[in-house]
């Protein structure tokens, strides 16, 4: 949190040394240095800022392509108001007018009678902002030239300039009330945003203005206030001078001297942290002493000050997965756990801070410490290995009682009266801890250790106090996620610093184990989580740009219902056939049939994102893992599958290409392109080898993998018994799709040979589905119609039966695969 610099005028009325009820009649009153700031920036200000711009995003996207939808909800809106049918004949020009009016005079009489000046220039200057943001978003709204936006935010109350396509009330006078409030603490600014909404409701009833206009305007208003109120800040409402003064007297502790200490921060940080509190972000610290001649040390944090700790508790949440990360939203939460963490920590006889206790008081919470016992910070430089084997026990014995800390970073390592070294700043952490938050513990000390005194020393004090099986178990957990900035940032620290833990921590496995160690997914953030976000961004689009309900609805209604039920009843049945071929090579005491059949029909789901045969493939190696294969093994089981299809595949084209003697397989595929991409391939791979970093790579790295699933891989191929049930999911599957497209075609009353059928639908679907789109969106239609349209089904009869096809074999699979996908992620298969 940052404070905007007091005024010259006020400091001395601030400043407290006064005499004061606290005084005994016999002592001396109590000397109070303390100047409060005027005003305090929250950085929840820019979160709520940052929401309101994405709703107005959301509502503007809505608007533009839902048309129909907002329009709906305005004539509900306009039907259940009938009862306000009198309001037509009341101007709404004047409703405005005295609308605004009451509002910003009521609102200002209350500010200027509080005295509060600058917040009422401020409160002023939000509302002409909110006027002007709002005419400069119409007029650039209206510059998009889009006609189903402009249609949806235009109405009867707004003029034919662009500039006042929006209705500017609710965005001058939100952004004056949002700056002007929070309504908890002005009664005229709560009583104005209820006249504001019943105002907004009532023109949206009588058709004055639209309600997507009535929402983008108060979505900028929020905006701009928001911004507005953190660049000038707000008024401070923490507990200073003689008021904490008496705080601290309702606890027992009679002051006769109480002094704010100044920050020392050579840092800018949003988070500040002092060990003299523990480590406290963003308290105030006080030296306290009472009349009894003892000292304390007094930690004061703000509602408003504790806003920038809560978000980057927030971001912790967000940004890793698989760990609880504790979210405090006040400052009474943050104290009251931060107390009880030490003195769960004290009960188990690790040395912490000795804790007087903590009271509230207002937006304020206030934890006293005994000066005596206050950490100081230890000088890292000087940390020998029995220190460190210290430091490692003394997380350890946290850890065995379930304590965690979770974010473990330099300043955290304190001394108290010159013993050994700690770990303090535990505010963060939590009780009843899970193993990944142990783990994640151990990882951030151990990081941390070795940016200090080396990996080979700090390994062999963690092999001793830890163990080789704890740190074994930790290695997963070994990756740049997990090391908080603050450790990144030591001298002794450089990027390859994990790497070389990580190969030292495989060194102890034991010499049979042949699995290497996977590292779990902590951050949410990273590249595979981008190839998800835009996958997921692929499909909305393909879905709304590609799903055609139009022609797909007038497919479906023109269809026989008899055969298309049929056709969907075959994507069924080809499920079961990927199923049987994947539990061919599974273990018998693995098969959970249920769990297999939900598998592949989450592939469904995630076709829509992935192209087409790389979502199945994900979602299966995903089962396996999660049925308790290794990567190998699951890779290789998972190849062994893909392998099966493609075989039967090829056979099925060859034998009934063969039988039937069509040359449409040949035909199809010319001959040149086929040398030509067998050429393109050898001269990229020739071409890699010749390069003695890239040789190199393949060689030390790729090769051994590729070795070990290759062996795997034929070890599955060579059980007669288990390749022969794969063999036949495999046909299952392939009969199952071709006779689901001749099924389309009976639909339309096209009678067709379904062997020959199958034959051509198995080679245009395979070879469209070669392309790289979500689930071969657009490649495979044009090749099904194509390929029926050339060996003559008439075009349209084609393209019905193709879009009836793909209705059954894609789109309707789409949300039962998202059913499939939420029952195997609670049962943890996925």
């Amino acid at each position: 949190m940052q404070h905007s610099p007091a005024s010259s005028n006020s400091s001395e009325d601030n400043r407290h040394t006064t005499q004061d009820p606290l005084a005994d009649s016999q002592t001396q009153a109590p000397r109070i240095h303390d100047t409060p700031p005027q005003r305090t920036r929250d950085f929840t200000d820019l979160l709520h800022a940052a929401s309101a711009l994405l709703l107005l995003a959301l509502i503007l996207l809505i608007a533009a392509n839902l048309n129909g939808m907002t329009k709906g909800v305005e004539t509900d809106a306009r039907n259940a108001g009938q009862t306000l049918n009198w309001l037509m004949d009341v101007p709404t020009t004047l409703v405005q007018q005295l609308t605004a009016v009451f509002i910003v005079v009521s609102v200002l009489i209350q500010i200027l009678v509080n005295r509060e000046w600058l917040h009422s220039v401020i409160s002023i200057l939000a509302l002409l902002s909110g006027y002007a943001g709002c005419a400069l978003l119409s007029a650039g709204l209206h510059a998009t030239g889009n006609l189903n936006l402009i249609s949806a935010l235009v109405s009867n109350g707004t003029g034919a300039s662009p500039a006042s396509l929006l209705p500017d009330m609710y965005a001058g006078l939100g952004a004056f009330l949002t700056v002007a409030g929070p309504r908890r603490m002005h009664t005229t600014v709560k009583w104005g945003w209820n006249t504001l909404y019943v105002v907004a409701t009532i023109m949206v009833i009588v058709s004055w203005h639209s309600l997507p206009g009535v929402l983008v305007s108060f979505a900028l208003a929020r905006f701009i206030g928001m911004l507005i109120r953190f660049a000038s800040g707000s008024e401070n409402k923490g507990v200073w001078g003689k008021h904490l003064a008496q705080a601290l007297n309702d606890i027992g502790i009679h002051v006769t001297m109480l002094e704010r200490r100044d920050h020392t921060d050579t840092e800018h940080t949003v988070l500040r942290t002092s060990a003299q509190d523990d480590l406290i972000e963003n308290s105030r610290i006080y030296d306290a002493i009472d009349r009894d001649g003892s000292h304390y040390v007094v930690s004061v944090l703000d509602n408003q000050r504790r806003s920038a700790g809560y978000l980057n508790q927030l971001w912790q949440w967000i940004r890793l997965n698989g760990v609880v990360v504790r979210r405090d939203r006040s400052a009474q939460d943050a104290m009251h756990h931060h107390l009880s963490m030490i003195l769960g920590l004290h009960n188990i006889d690790l040395q912490t801070p000795n804790v007087y206790g903590v009271t509230d008081s207002g937006e304020s919470s206030i934890l006293v410490f005994d000066a005596q016992t206050a950490p100081h910070p230890f000088d890292l430089s000087q940390l020998d290995d029995a220190q460190a084997r210290a430091l490692l026990a003394y997380v350890d014995t946290a850890h065995r009682r379930g304590y965690t800390h979770r974010r473990i970073t330099p300043d955290c390592i304190v001394t108290i009266s010159g013993s050994d070294p700690i770990v303090a700043g535990w505010q963060n952490g939590d009780c009843a801890s899970s193993q990944a938050n142990i783990a994640l513990d151990k990882v951030q000390l151990l990081a941390l250790l070795c940016a200090v005194i080396g990996i080979d020393r700090s390994v062999a004090a963690a092999r001793e106090i830890w163990g080789d099986d704890t740190l074994i178990d930790i290695a997963p957990f070994v990756q740049k996620a997990a090391v908080p900035a603050a450790t990144r940032a030591l001298d002794g620290w450089d990027k390859h610093l994990l790497g070389m833990l990580r190969s030292t921590l495989k060194t102890l496995l034991p010499q049979d184990a042949d699995e290497p160690m996977e590292t779990v997914a902590l951050s949410r953030f990273n590249l595979r989580s981008f190839i998800a976000l835009t996958l997921t961004i692929v499909a909305i689009a393909v879905v709304f740009t590609q799903m055609r309900p139009d022609a797909m609805i007038r497919a479906v209604r023109n269809a026989n219902p008899w055969w298309a039920l049929l056709c969907m009843l075959f994507s069924f049945v080809a499920w079961l056939g990927t199923g049987l071929t994947l539990a061919a090579f599974m273990d018998h005491g693995r098969r959970r049939w249920f769990g297999i059949f939900c598998s592949q029909a989450a592939s469904g789901f995630t076709a829509v994102s992935m192209p087409a045969g790389v979502g199945p493939a994900f979602v299966n190696l995903q089962f396996l893992r999660k049925s308790g294969y290794k990567n190998t093994a699951a890779t290789a089981i998972m190849s062994a599958v893909v392998v099966s299809q493609a075989l039967t595949t090829v056979v099925l084209l060859l034998g009934i290409g063969i039988f039937s003697g069509r040359n449409t397989l040949s035909g199809m595929v010319p001959t040149n392109t086929l040398i030509i991409a067998i050429a393109v391939a050898a001269l990229v791979m020739s071409l890699a080898m010749l390069i003695p970093p890239i040789r190199k790579k393949i060689i030390t790295t790729y090769l051994p993998i590729i070795r070990s699933y290759a062996r795997q891989l034929v070890e599955m191929l060579i059980k007669p018994k288990e390749f022969a049930i794969a063999i036949a999911g495999a046909v299952v599957l392939n009969v199952a799709i071709g006779l689901g497209f001749w099924a389309a075609l009976l639909a339309f009353g096209y009678r067709t040979n379904p062997i020959e059928t199958m034959f051509i639908f198995m080679l245009a679907n395979t070879l469209g589905s070669a392309v790289p789109t979500p689930g071969g969106l657009g490649a495979v239609e044009a090749a099904l119609t194509f390929a029926f349209s050339s060996v003559g089904v008439p075009a349209a009869v084609a393209l019905s039966a193709t879009l009836l096809y793909r209705v059954c074999f894609y789109w309707l699979r789409i949300p039962i695969g998202a059913l499939a996908m939420h029952w195997l992620d609670r049962h943890n298969l996925i």
